[in-house]
C-alpha cells in the first residue's frame, strides 16, 4: 500500500483536533469529548465493503462494553454523509459515523492512501484528557482488530 508521508500521532502527544460532520446530523469536535470521555478513533475505507460492515457491526455488538469504559467509537472514512447516513441505517450500526469527505483529518492523521483516495484501516485510542495512549495502522486493508484488543488497550487506562 502507498500510504501518505504523514503517520499516525504519536503516543503521548495530543491527538489532533478536528470537527466533522456526523451520521446524527451535527458536527463531532473532538476536543468536545476532553475532561469527559475516551476515544476510539476507527477509520476505515470505505462504507458497504465487507471487512469495514463487519468491523462497524462488532463495535455495535461490543457497545455497551465499550460506554462501560467510559469510551465513545467513532468511525470515520472519506464516504459522504448521505452514504454513511444509509450504511448505519442499513447495517443498524449504532456507532457515531463522520465523514471526511474533504480527506483532511486522514490526511492529518496520516491514514490517507493517496493513490486511492480514501483511508487506511487504523485506529487511535484517545485518553480523557485528549492524549493519544495506543496507535495501530493495519497493512493490509483486509485486516482489522479485534474489539477485545481494543477494550484491553482501554482498560490499562483505568
Amino acid at each position: 500500500m502507498n500510504s501518505s508521508n504523514a503517520a499516525l500521532p504519536a503516543v503521548g502527544e495530543p491527538a489532533p483536533d478536528f470537527t466533522l460532520p456526523s451520521t446524527d446530523g451535527t458536527d463531532v469536535t473532538l476536543s468536545s469529548f476532553r475532561g469527559s470521555t475516551k476515544v476510539v478513533l476507527a477509520f476505515f475505507p470505505l462504507a458497504f465493503t465487507g471487512v469495514c460492515t463487519a468491523e462497524l457491526c462488532s463495535f455495535t455488538e461490543d457497545h455497551t462494553q465499550f460506554a462501560n469504559l467510559n469510551a465513545e467509537v467513532l468511525g470515520i472514512s472519506v464516504d459522504s454523509v448521505p452514504t454513511l447516513v444509509e450504511f448505519r441505517a442499513k447495517h443498524d450500526i449504532e456507532i457515531t459515523l463522520l465523514s471526511d469527505f474533504k480527506r483532511d483529518v486522514s490526511r492529518s492523521y496520516g491514514t490517507l492512501l493517496e493513490d486511492m483516495f480514501f483511508s487506511s484501516r487504523a485506529y487511535v485510542i484517545i485518553d480523557q484528557a485528549g492524549i493519544v495512549r495506543w496507535t495501530l495502522a493495519e497493512t493490509e486493508l483486509g485486516h482489522r482488530r479485534e474489539n477485545t484488543e481494543l477494550l484491553g488497550h482501554l482498560e490499562s487506562l483505568l
